[in-house]
């Protein structure tokens, strides 16, 4: 867990850092990706969505979208 991440976890406060490419506006999991993530553990499309205030069918066109190009990567690296 990054440095930052492990001090709002400790404090028990959210974070502040809206620069941060972690960031999401949902002050349950102190506004980062990482303590939603090791709070929660994995989680359905819905409670993705409704963290990033997108809708299951959006989050399921990212992740789809997300797996095709790890897909492209993985094969090009394979036959390098």
């Amino acid at each position: 867990m990054r440095e930052c991440a492990k001090e709002c976890y400790l404090a028990r406060k959210a974070c502040e850092n809206d620069e941060c490419r972690l960031y999401i506006e949902f002050e349950e999991d102190h506004n980062c990706t990482l303590i939603a993530v090791k709070k929660n553990g994995p989680m359905t499309l819905q409670e993705i969505g409704y963290r990033h205030n997108l809708s299951t069918v959006r989050i399921k066109q990212i992740v789809d979208a997300t797996l095709i190009k790890l897909k492209k990567t993985f094969l090009k690296e394979n036959t390098i």
